[in-house]
């Protein structure tokens, strides 16, 4: 909606001061209001809704293909669990504090896109413990289980993480808001349209399987091209070798 805002008035009277204004308070509005649906989401799931979840969810577990495996393997206590969750979570802080130090080096130096990296590299590499699990669950036709792993971490993403971003954000003094390029908004609603369609059914196959992946390396291959905004990341860096041949 903040895209859509400013593309709809950019270029017209309104000044553009005003309206860099008011996309930033919509999107902050917007943002509260995304994380609200994600606590009614979280309650729906966990609370009041959640024996369909678990008959669905039990109904996979037993259809497991190597669950008499999964069964006499040693489990662990309350205590090496949370001591386990406790390590990975630091681990996995660690790693994403040195990927986003990073993330500047190679957009400048190494001729990568902004896009290319926020929408492909990033995320493929934050959510491999999750592609990983849901690709074991899909082999051993545990759909269900599968596609709660791949959109439930979608819809965190959407309802809580980038609204988040926006709220510390504003209450950091920075002006972060949810006015995406174009070119993004576009990829992501057509991917949700493919993904959409192709799960309707509640069927699937190796064909939509290997469709689905083509769309990604398609989208994935415009995002390697998008061009950074001039001044920035290896836009920038570009401009000045340029100069500097010049």
């Amino acid at each position: 909606m903040p895209t859509a805002f400013y593309n709809a008035l950019n270029g017209t009277d309104v000044a553009p001061d005003v309206l860099k204004t008011s996309v930033l308070q919509i999107s902050r509005i917007t943002a509260i209001l995304l994380i609200i649906s994600y606590g009614f989401y979280i309650f729906f799931n966990m609370r009041s809704h959640h024996s369909i979840y678990d008959a669905i969810f039990l109904k996979d577990e037993h259809a497991d293909a190597d669950r008499h495996e999964d069964i006499i393997k040693p489990k662990l206590t309350l205590t090496e669990s949370i001591m386990a969750l406790a390590i990975s979570i630091t681990l996995v802080t660690l790693m994403a504090i040195f990927l986003v130090m990073e993330i500047p080096y190679i957009v400048e130096h190494n001729g990568v896109s902004d896009l290319f990296m926020g929408l492909i590299l990033v995320p493929l590499v934050e959510k491999a413990a999750e592609h990983i699990t849901a690709i074991d669950e899909a082999w051993d036709n545990t759909m269900n289980l599968a596609l709660a792993h791949v959109l439930g971490a979608t819809i965190q993403t959407a309802l809580f993480n980038a609204p988040l971003a926006v709220v510390v954000g504003w209450g950091l003094g920075r002006e972060l808001n949810l006015n995406f390029d174009l070119f993004p908004m576009v990829v992501v609603i057509l991917s949700i349209i493919v993904v959409g369609n192709f799960l309707k059914d509640r069927k699937s196959n190796y064909l939509e399987g290997a469709l689905l992946v083509i769309v990604y390396i398609i989208i994935a291959v415009a995002a390697f091209y998008y061009p950074n905004p001039v001044g920035h990341g290896g836009a920038e860096a570009g401009a000045e070798a340029s100069a500097e041949g010049h």
